[in-house]
């Protein structure tokens, strides 16, 4: 990654003497399909860029990451490209008032998934291309200037295969021979534009609203097209869009709707406008939950409401990055509950985004919501759940706290004022200002500018006659900020956990007395933050805490028709609770072995499929990461013991024997736990209603291989029955995963010694190698992963190095050993790349808390 970075003191400068006026593309694919490897590697790129400079005489520069520029022409002048080209910026002296760049460069296929990627498929040998650019990767395309406020109109123009088809953000105007020329943009950032070009399989629909009518269209390769539900993409398309202009007021405006699912993808999505791009994993090969078919709606509802928070209406620099993407993740389960079958969405947010939330606010790399943002690294890094998930969180206080019509009126003044422009945290706080009538500031000095989850702790005292006397909610944390939230008392009847009483209050300092609630009888359960109106960590008296130790999975679902589609209910009761409960065990408040009972006692009766997902993920982690080593083998084996019998109970044929089906595949521990697993691939055992499609062979297959239960052969056997991209990936996932020093070190070498895998393949390699069951052999890495992460971060791309530090640090070394040399390379790189230390100081952190919580673990034991 050397030279390719770019400050924020740079773009400033950068943005104050120039104006954009246009960009003219011409790109050239047709080698993407050539004969020879030499070929295949890059393509030609001619950019024409219309600018102003408000400094004539100035000097510049444009950027561009490519192996080679033919021709650089500034204003008819000839450059010579050996002395203003670096390598990832052209130098550009004597601006003249108006100018025209032109540059004409040979640019790189990407196997990383950054830039114009270059997908072959094992299937049928098909090359699938598509662009991928946040936050600035669009220079390994095309010249340009990359930061998001230099905004301007694009005309592309592709060159490709006469049988290919080729889309970009505009609509296509005309297609010749091989030349596909489209419709100019309306001013946008360079990181939402966006080609997708190959033999994809394409669906079409159109969504009509009064006078407006959009095109709509969903494409993916072809081997995925008889897997392909383009229907339920185009209904919640279609919600989305009524939802949209309902409560938006400003008319979608980009022209068409293309959605691409790509192979290889390293996002969930991307908003380009008119062109949004998926990661090919949203098409189900194999029966999946309902849970997954609620995670694709929320992620199509969340890149459309990036149309107007991000693409319309853009951040000046990411230090906003919230800006598009808070709004788009409230945006995205607002716009879900309320318009489509998925009214359950408010339950998967408190229990698994706010989850990525609380671990990211509790990092040593912890930011305020509007972050610091001194460059494109640090911007890389900073799509977190912090920008995220936190954001939107505090967005859902926001509307409790301004009032929802208070909210949306703000959000339409913000486009009609804004947009095709670009903003700051102020222009969104003058607005919430004008509708709301309160001060704005303070609230966002209190959640936007400050960084850090609270804690809130109900304290209850009780009279002589059993009722309430007292009930105090205290807040822990850095800072104390004002909190709306909801407090519920429970009481048991007839066997299940009730709320009888509510009172929703302002929690402000550190200790609030919710005087509306004495005198009422007393609970049996108190639950701060009912109905999940703010973002803070819940904590239970003791009372509480025996209460859900006895009776969790008592606290019932209320009938449907009880439950209006936006309302709270006692599902996500149920999850606040639990994730309560593993935030407890994360900071080392509960021991994790008890919240693995927990999960052994309760879990099968969890009617919600994301939150049992969500349960079984934790329970795995407890197991790996925080009980006491010398309980991992008895814990290992009870949970495969109740996961198996939840499997066997369970409504044949229902989401949840697969889920169960999917975690005891997980966490099978036993030689009869694996010859089960062995029997469900060969035929010979069987569950009365589970379907063992080709996605769940695969699950079974992996914990077999890396038991030693599969030799290569095996594997290999499984990938003559699924020759696809998806069985490749799982391939290779597998044979990296075998017990074997040899294939250790042969999958080590080819993620960290080697560029010659793609970045799914590098994903894969990277999941298969690191194995909970085999701490001692790959114990002798953690040396080798510090001697080398610095040249990694150095040489490959941002996204592997990313990957490569985050995948092989050595989390499952046991006792101080690991953080000790963690803390010695830290000490020793005091001076390293910044973003590097960031990855390096997360991973430290989450093994620090790893061995407290199994120090905390390991207490019970011998209490």
């Amino acid at each position: 990654m050397p030279g390719e970075n770019l400050s924020r003191d740079e773009a400033r400068e950068r943005a104050a003497l120039l104006s954009v006026d246009g960009y003219e593309v011409a790109l050239d694919l047709r080698s993407a399909t050539g004969e020879s490897e030499a070929e295949q590697r890059t393509f030609r790129s001619v950019t024409a860029i219309r600018f102003r400079c408000a400094t004539p005489g100035a000097s510049t520069f444009a950027d561009l990451v490519a192996p080679s520029v033919t021709a650089v022409t500034l204003n008819g002048r000839e450059l010579d490209p050996a002395a203003v080209f670096d390598g990832a910026r052209i130098a550009l002296d004597g601006l003249a008032d108006e100018n025209v760049l032109v540059v004409d460069a040979q640019c790189a296929y990407s196997r990383t998934g950054e830039g114009l990627h270059r997908f072959v498929d094992p299937e049928d040998g098909e090359v699938y291309l598509y662009t991928q650019y946040e936050p600035a990767d669009a220079r390994r395309v095309f010249a340009n200037f990359e930061q998001p406020d230099l905004k301007a109109p694009y005309r592309f123009e592709v060159t490709a295969p006469e049988e290919w088809t080729v889309w970009s953000n505009g609509a296509e105007e005309t297609r010749e021979g091989g030349v596909w020329r489209f419709a100019e943009t309306r001013p946008v950032s360079t990181y939402i534009t966006c080609v997708v070009a190959g033999p994809y399989h394409y669906v079409t629909d159109s969504y009509r609203r009064g006078d407006l009518e959009i095109p709509l269209g969903a494409m993916c390769r072809k081997g995925l097209a008889k897997y392909f539900d383009a229907d339920d993409v185009f209904l919640v398309t279609k919600q989305g869009l009524d939802f949209f202009h309902d409560v938006f007021d400003y008319p979608y405006p980009f022209g068409k709707y293309d959605q691409a699912f790509v192979p290889e993808y390293n996002l969930g999505a991307m908003e380009n406008p008119g062109l949004v791009t998926f990661r090919e994993e949203y098409i189900y090969r194999g029966k999946v939950t309902r849970a997954a078919y609620e995670r694709r709606a929320n992620v199509i509802l969340h890149e459309m409401a990036h149309m107007w928070f991000g693409d319309l209406v853009t951040m000046k620099w990411w230090d906003d990055l919230w800006l598009k993407e808070s709004f788009a993740d409230f945006m995205g389960t607002f716009s879900m509950v309320e318009a489509t079958r998925f009214t359950n969405g408010w339950v998967t947010f408190a229990n698994n985004r706010k989850a990525w939330a609380y671990r990211a606010d509790q990092l040593p790399s912890t930011h305020p919501i509007t972050a610091d943002i001194r460059d494109l690294e640090d911007a890389k890094l900073n799509f977190d759940g912090i920008t995220y998930a936190k954001g939107a969180a505090v967005l859902k206080q926001l509307v409790a706290y301004a009032g929802r019509e208070a909210f949306l009126e703000a959000a339409r003044r913000y486009f009609k004022r804004h947009a095709y422009g670009n903003t700051t945290l102020g222009d969104l706080l003058t607005v919430l200002e004008e509708t709301s009538g309160r001060d704005m500031k303070a609230w966002s000095r209190s959640w936007l500018e400050t960084s850090g989850v609270n804690a809130l702790t109900p304290v209850v005292t009780h009279d002589d006659d059993g009722r309430v006397s007292e009930l105090v909610v205290e807040q822990e944390g850095a800072e104390a900020r004002p909190h709306r939230a909801a407090v519920g008392l429970y009481r048991l009847e007839g066997g299940e956990l009730v709320r009888y009483a509510r009172a929703e209050v302002d929690i402000t300092g550190a200790r609030t007395v919710v005087t509306e609630l004495s005198g009422v009888e007393r609970p049996a359960l108190v639950l701060v933050n009912d109905e999940d109106l703010t973002y803070c960590k819940v904590r239970f008296d003791e009372g509480s805490l025996a209460t859900l130790r006895a009776h969790l999975g008592d606290i019932a679902d209320p009938p449907p028709s009880s439950q209006p589609r936006s309302s709270s209910g006692y599902p996500l009761a149920r999850a606040l609770c639990w994730s309560a409960l593993w935030n407890m065990t994360r900071d080392a408040l509960m021991p994790a072995r008890e919240f693995v009972a927990l999960v052994l006692d309760f879990a099968g009766r969890e009617s919600d499929i994301g939150v049992l997902q969500m349960l079984h993920a934790w329970a795995r982690t407890a197991l790996v990461h925080y009980v006491a080593p010398d309980w991992r083998e008895e814990g290992g084996r009870l949970v495969a013991e109740g996961a198996l019998r939840e499997l066997r109970q369970a409504e044949p044929g229902s989401e949840h024997q697969l889920t169960w089906a999917r975690f005891f595949a997980a966490v099978a521990a036993v030689d009869t736990d694996f010859r089960f697993l062995e029997g469900l691939l060969a035929g010979t055992e069987a569950v009365e209603g589970l379907d063992v499609d080709q996605e769940l062979r695969w699950a079974f297959l992996e914990p077999l291989a890396a038991h030693g239960r599969a030799d290569e052969a095996v594997i290999a056997a499984e990938l003559a029955r699924d020759d696809t991209a998806s069985g490749k990936r799982h391939q290779v996932r597998c044979l990296a995963a075998r017990p074997s020093a040899a294939v250790k070190a042969q999958a080590w070498a080819q993620v960290v010694e080697s560029d010659k895998l793609s970045n799914a393949l590098v994903e894969a390699t990277i999941a298969g190698f690191v194995q909970p069951s085999q701490r001692g052999l790959i114990a002798p890495y953690a040396g080798k992963y510090f001697e080398a992460i610095e040249r990694v971060w150095a040489e490959r791309s941002i996204q592997i190095g990313m990957d490569v530090v985050r995948g092989l640090f050595p989390a499952l070394q046991d006792g101080p050993g690991a953080l000790e040399a963690t803390d010695a390379w830290l000490a020793e790189h005091a001076g390293g790349a910044p973003a590097l230390r960031r990855l390096v100081l997360e991973a430290r952190d989450d093994l620090a808390r790893a061995l407290r919580a199994q120090e905390r673990d390991a207490g019970v034991a011998s209490a």
